[in-house]
C-alpha cells in the first residue's frame, strides 16, 4: 500500500524541482524525504527521477505515475472538505502570487473580512508554478496570479495589466524624469528580485543592450529589497503596482513587457464557488492598482 505522505514527497520534488526546496516544503529533513522516495521507488518497482547535479527531472514511469499522483491528493483534499463537522465554518483557500504587493491585497480584504468575521480564509501563498500546481491538487480553491499563459483546465478572468518600471530611490538623479533609458542607468548598481517572473526577460533586455551592472543584492523579500532601494542602495525592476516610502517608480524606454493578473478556478464539476464578498475583495484591485487596456 502506498501511504499518502510518499505521494506528497513525490509532488513536492516534482513541483520544487529540487530534494532540498521540496523537503522544506514538506517540513522534513532532506534524508528523510530522500528515504521517503526511495521507498516509493521501491513499491511501485520503477526508478521516478532522473537525478543530477543541477536538477531533478521525471523518468519515463515518474511521467506516467504523475497524473494518477495529482488525482489521488486530489481525492484526499476533497475527502476532508467532505467530512468536515456540521456546523464548522466553511474554509476558503485563496492562492496569493507572492510578487503581487502585500499592501493591495491587505487593502483588497482588511474591510472584506471585518465586514464578514464570520468568513474563515486561509491564504496561499507561492509562486505562478506552485499556485497551479495548489490549485489542480484542490489545495487552494481558486487562486489570484498571472493570467493569459493557456491552460485549458482552468477558467480565468482577468483583472488588470501591469507594466515593469525601474524602482529607485525618490532623490535618484532619474526620478524626476517620466521615463529612463538604459543609458541611465548604465553605471547603476542593481538588485535582483529572485522569485520574479520577469527575470529572464530583464537580463536578457539589459544583456542585449550591452549593460552588464553589478549586482548588490539578492533576495526573494520584496519589502526589503524596497527598503535597500529607498536607502539607494540599488536599484531593481518590479512590477508597477509596488509602493514604498523614498522609492519611485519609472518605465524603463524600449522594455515593453507586461503581465495580467486575475483569477484562476478550477474548470471541473464540483468546484468550489467564491462568496460574492470575497469575490468582491478580488475585483477590487482594479481600483487599487494599475490598470492598462
Amino acid at each position: 500500500m502506498i501511504d499518502r505522505y510518499l505521494v506528497r514527497y513525490f509532488l513536492a520534488v516534482v513541483d520544487q524541482g529540487t530534494f532540498s526546496r521540496a523537503a522544506r516544503e514538506t517540513n522534513v529533513a532532506q534524508p528523510t524525504l530522500s528515504v521517503g522516495i526511495a521507498k516509493l521507488e521501491s513499491l511501485l518497482g520503477e526508478t521516478l527521477f532522473e537525478r543530477s547535479t543541477r536538477r531533478i527531472s521525471l523518468t519515463s514511469a515518474g511521467a506516467r505515475f504523475l497524473p494518477h499522483a495529482r488525482r489521488i491528493e486530489s481525492e484526499f483534499n476533497q475527502a476532508a472538505v467532505s467530512v468536515r463537522s456540521e456546523g464548522t465554518p466553511e474554509v476558503f483557500r485563496l492562492g496569493i502570487l507572492s510578487t503581487i504587493p502585500a499592501g493591495l491585497v491587505g487593502q483588497a480584504f482588511g474591510e472584506v473580512l471585518s465586514a464578514h468575521p464570520e468568513m474563515r480564509v486561509e491564504i496561499v501563498e507561492g509562486s505562478e508554478k506552485e499556485l497551479t500546481n495548489a490549485l489542480a491538487r484542490r489545495r487552494v480553491d481558486t487562486a489570484l496570479t498571472i493570467v493569459g499563459r493557456g491552460g485549458e483546465r482552468n477558467v480565468e478572468e482577468r483583472l488588470y495589466t501591469e507594466p515593469y518600471h525601474v524602482a529607485m530611490m525618490a532623490d535618484h538623479p532619474c526620478a524626476s524624469q517620466i521615463a529612463v533609458t538604459v543609458e541611465d542607468l548604465a553605471g547603476s548598481i542593481m538588485m535582483v528580485r529572485r522569485h520574479c517572473e520577469a527575470l529572464s526577460e530583464t537580463s536578457r533586455f539589459f544583456t542585449e543592450q550591452g549593460v552588464r551592472p553589478f549586482f548588490s543584492f539578492r533576495s526573494s523579500n520584496d519589502e526589503r529589497v524596497l527598503a535597500m532601494v529607498a536607502s539607494g542602495l540599488g536599484i531593481t525592476v518590479m512590477p508597477a503596482s509596488y509602493d514604498a516610502p523614498g522609492v519611485a517608480l519609472r518605465p524603463l524606454e524600449g522594455f515593453t513587457l507586461e503581465r495580467s493578473i486575475g483569477l484562476i478556478f478550477r474548470n471541473e464539476e464540483g468546484a468550489k464557488s467564491l462568496p460574492e464578498p470575497i469575490e468582491a475583495g478580488f475585483r477590487s484591485l482594479v481600483d487599487l492598482s494599475p490598470v492598462r487596456a
